[in-house]
């Protein structure tokens, strides 16, 4: 039977590989379809309704208050403004014009990253500190001044690596004055983390709704201080400013709202064993292959306490080598898609299968890499 992608001449892929946004995020669940559903079919107040649905998230999520974004770049974007201009009116209408206005954001020079430039679009200039090795205080202490508007961590893959502690970057940070704005939009799971970055201190924290949370791909939470949160409903729609065109719909925020709640009720011990076990049982029947190596990799690319399959090829055995098994497997019937390693390996995750999808993407896997083709 066909369906709405099929028709259209798209086809469907089997995920292995993460939330990317690319393949569309995440899967939404019933308890978020119906709710988006029943969205639909009534007019709101806008503003209302966000007051209601951040409230409501705010308690279920241990934090102050909550604001829904139309995804997590846009969080940065409206967060980032909010930390600037705050509630003044001619500052909102002001912006991207900073003049008069804070213009600088202090960021471990280890944590730049493509996505940043949401915060960069409100017009700030990024100042760095440290180097990918090192980051000391004092580099901090000095690379803050008056002209600082706040101070922006990412927590991914790269945190750690030559970057200061966030409980220090926090305490610099708040010992001048400075809001932190912490990047966590695929730190999920841990749950825990919904919590975990504004208990530490953190002012303002953004997740993707469409990730792990599995409510609209077009979703975003920020999560943090109420004065800030309310600062980013006056920048956001339907308010005009430069954060007008990132407009989250009713639906959304009620999807988004069905999402936590359907999330933090999750059996999270299970679901981390099941991921376990899925590894497991695809590196047992790939080590049986010829030159084939799988082995456990922990955590994943994005930091995430999930683990993944590695697994490395010896191209002389096997006949193809890691980047034409990725290609292949693409390209197949179903389409697989798996997490590239270079030309020797390649990663296979479970994070985002559907029941079963494991067993689909270990037949194919194999089939390929035990085919020895010729040469």
């Amino acid at each position: 039977m066909g369906n709405i992608y099929t028709e259209l001449g798209v086809r469907p892929i089997v995920n292995a590989l993460s939330t990317y946004t690319r393949l569309g995020g995440s899967i939404m669940p019933p308890e978020v379809t119906a709710a988006m559903a029943e969205a639909s079919r009534h007019f709101v107040d806008l503003a209302e309704l966000q007051q209601a649905v951040g409230r409501r998230i705010a308690e279920l999520t241990h934090n102050e208050a909550a604001y829904v974004s139309s995804g997590a770049a846009a969080g940065l974007v409206i967060a980032t403004a909010a930390c600037i201009a705050g509630a003044d009116p001619a500052a909102i209408r002001q912006l991207p014009d900073l003049t008069g206005l804070k213009n600088e954001v202090v960021v471990h020079k280890a944590h730049r990253n493509g996505y940043d430039h949401a915060v960069r679009s409100v017009g700030v200039k990024l100042v760095e500190i440290g180097s990918a090795l090192h980051t000391a205080r004092w580099e901090m202490e000095a690379a803050i001044t008056e002209r600082t508007a706040l101070a922006f961590w990412t927590q991914a893959g790269m945190t750690g690596k030559g970057d200061l502690p966030l409980e220090t970057f926090i305490e610099v940070a708040h010992a001048h004055g400075v809001p932190v704005l912490v990047d966590a939009a695929a730190q999920l799971p841990p749950v825990e983390n919904l919590w975990r970055f504004t208990q530490m201190g953190a002012d303002l924290v953004v997740f993707s709704g469409g990730k792990d949370l599995h409510g609209p791909q077009s979703s975003g939470l920020i999560l943090g201080r109420k004065d800030l949160i309310a600062a980013c409903a006056l920048h956001g729609n339907p308010n005009g400013g430069i954060c007008r065109p990132m407009k989250v719909g009713k639906e959304e925020m009620v999807g988004i709202l069905a999402a936590v709640q359907w999330y933090l009720g999750l059996d999270h011990e299970g679901r981390a064993a099941r991921h376990e076990q899925m590894v497991a049982e695809w590196c047992a029947a790939l080590n049986r292959i010829p030159g084939v190596r799988a082995e456990r990799s922990f955590p994943n690319g994005a930091g995430q306490p999930v683990p993944r399959a590695r697994v490395t090829l010896d191209a002389a055995q096997v006949g193809l080598n890691a980047e034409e098994v990725v290609e292949r497997l693409l390209n197949g019937d179903p389409s697989i898609a798996v997490v590239p390693d270079g030309p020797d390996s390649f990663y296979l995750n479970p994070y985002t299968l559907h029941e079963g999808e494991e067993q689909i993407v270990l037949q194919h896997v194999s089939a390929l890499l035990a085919a020895r083709q010729p040469a």
